[in-house]
């Protein structure tokens, strides 16, 4: 086994010191907002060698960045817009981030596009999917391949005899997004960032027409205190006008928010060995392999209602599952579906009638000194929008700073991956586990796979897998509160595994046993424990009733109906 890594933990103590720690420095950078974008600038500010803290309302990937199509991929339907440079800037990502920056949670999958037209479609996409594999620089996947009608079939015996008359196949990736995200964080905190959750700004100092800082309210106990910083990196999402509202300053540009939602099914449930890309009339629904599930999405349609907890409704699933039987011998039920999850996209406000045609680019602006405001984009580009925000706050550092190197600086886990892949059969061995459950594990933390099975050798009960959740082990769950954040049972059963969506009850089978494992780590009694339980039963509820409302109003209304999580 490799040498044990010295990764700083988000402990419970971790998190108390850096409250007290933000209460009395002034730091260089204060970044708000705990999604990729701001993990992503809380890592590139502190890796340049600058002081920085990252506070963030609720959980690391909370929002969008836990609830995206968890694809890394360059937009092959951006081609069609002749956006050249994004797809290119995308496929680059792509390639670092299976390559050299998170091997260990971006891998690659493979898709599917039916051909309906027997001859100009397949030249036509043939081209767009030849450039494809071609702007992204050094090739990371395999090139794309033409299939037969026959050959389709072969690879998708699920698809109706009318559904296709020839396919093409390439190659994309995948990334557990809220793991990435919050993976993301913990490297900003090993290269000196204080990264703190639970921690709401509610307003901005200012010093004359200057931003100074912010004040910030600790959520756990409701305690507020003031952040001072040189400079302050909004990176909020479809909170971003609110923090030109903050500022008091016209908002630099509108962000729009468009709901998306997936539906999760059964492998089982569809007969495929590859993903499927199918067209649609407003975009495209993706089927895309998800362990032993398929993740099925998603729609676009505007969104005006509850950010914090986006709801979809019965036309939403109805949507998503009338274009995917439209190609299905066997279609795909309500009872089918195990798990549904809705986020929200932040799309830069152009002068477009329908959010669907509105730039996926990012945007960077410095209204007032001492406020930067990031925007927009996709997940795949999170480093690079990271990158130019921490390039115009470093304008109010006053001091020398070198130019980005995230490019080349691997993620916590990353380092040491491939030799314990490698070497996996002789490690199931020696940790007495399922070769299975080491690959399993080595997907989810790379070489940190060493601090479990330390945990593991040290209290053997933590070996035993989660009763509800098979698929993870009760040391995870304890590794999630001691060295990755987790403060509450939705953290864990939402964000640290996938255990809301991969369960058919959505984890309320686990929530107790989760609650058990992580009171001693917290220092919750009895009644905060059965709260905790509680809350997250009542949530499941509300998404549950929500789905089954005919429209995004009733299926706010009714997701609104769980309790909100309250100060310890």
């Amino acid at each position: 086994m490799t040498k044990r890594n010295t990764v700083t933990p988000l402990s419970p103590l971790y998190r108390a010191e850096t409250l007290r720690k933000l209460a009395r420095e002034e730091v260089d950078v204060l970044v708000v907002g705990g999604g990729v974008t701001g993990a992503g600038a809380a890592l590139d500010a502190a890796s340049r060698g600058l002081s920085v803290a990252l506070v963030e309302a609720r959980d690391f990937a909370a929002g969008t960045s836990s609830r995206s199509s968890k694809l890394i991929h360059g937009g092959l339907r951006y081609l069609e817009q002749l956006d050249f440079k994004l797809v290119r800037e995308a496929l680059k990502e792509r390639g670092l981030l299976l390559q050299t920056l998170a091997p260990h949670l971006v891998r690659p999958v493979k898709f599917l596009v039916p051909l309906t037209h027997r001859v100009w479609e397949r030249g036509y996409i043939g081209a767009g999917v030849t450039l494809y594999d071609t702007l992204g620089g050094a090739r990371a996947l395999p090139r794309h391949r033409h299939l037969s009608k026959r050959g389709a079939f072969k690879a998708a015996p699920a698809l109706a005899d009318d559904a296709l008359v020839g396919a093409i196949q390439y190659y994309d990736a995948q990334v557990d997004d809220a793991r990435h995200t919050m993976t993301i964080a913990r490297t900003a905190a090993e290269q000196g960032a204080s990264v703190l959750t639970r921690a709401r700004v509610t307003s901005l100092l200012r010093d004359g027409e200057r931003v100074v800082g912010a004040k910030v309210v600790d959520r756990e106990s409701g305690v507020e205190f003031e952040v001072r910083a040189r400079t302050v990196i909004a990176a909020t999402g479809v909170w971003s006008d609110d923090m030109s509202e903050a500022a008091g300053i016209p908002a630099p540009f509108t962000v729009r928010a468009s709901k998306g939602i997936h539906l999760v099914v059964p492998r089982e449930k569809i007969d495929l060995d590859t993903g499927l890309i199918l067209r649609t009339e407003k975009s495209v629904l993706f089927v895309i392999p998800w362990g032993k599930h398929w993740l099925v999405g998603t729609t676009d349609t505007e969104w005006d209602l509850d950010r914090e907890h986006p709801a979809a409704s019965r036309a939403d699933v109805d949507y998503v599952l009338e274009h995917l039987n439209a190609v299905l011998r066997t279609p795909v039920t309500h009872d089918d579906i195990e798990g549904v999850y809705a986020g929200l996209r932040p799309l830069l406000a152009a002068k477009a009638a329908a959010t669907t045609k509105l730039s996926r680019e990012h945007a960077v602006a410095h209204p007032v000194p001492g406020l930067v405001i990031v925007a927009g984009g996709k997940y795949t580009t999170y480093r690079v929008m990271a990158a130019d925000a921490v390039d115009v706050a470093v304008e109010e550092v006053g001091r020398p700073t070198p130019p980005s190197w995230t490019d080349r600086l691997p993620i916590v886990g990353a380092a040491g991956y491939h030799e314990l892949w490698d070497g996996r059969f002789e490690l199931a061995s020696r940790a007495g586990l399922p070769v299975a459950r080491i690959e399993h594990l080595l997907g989810r933390y790379g070489s940190a796979i060493e601090d479990i099975l330390a945990s593991v050798a040290e209290r053997p009960e933590l070996g035993a897998p989660l009763p509800g959740a098979a698929e993870y082990l009760k040391a995870e769950v304890v590794y999630a509160v001691s060295h990755e954040g987790a403060l509450h049972l939705e953290d864990v059963l939402t964000r640290r595994t996938r255990i809301s969506i991969e369960e058919r009850d959505r984890g309320v089978t686990a929530a107790p046993w989760v609650a058990e494992l992580m009171a001693p780590l917290l220092g919750w009694d009895a009644p905060k424990q059965e709260r905790e339980v509680a809350n997250y039963v009542a949530r499941v509820e509300a998404e549950r009733t929500a789905q089954e409302a005919p429209d995004d109003e009733a299926a706010n209304a009714s997701r609104l109906t769980a309790p909100a999580l309250l100060p310890s």
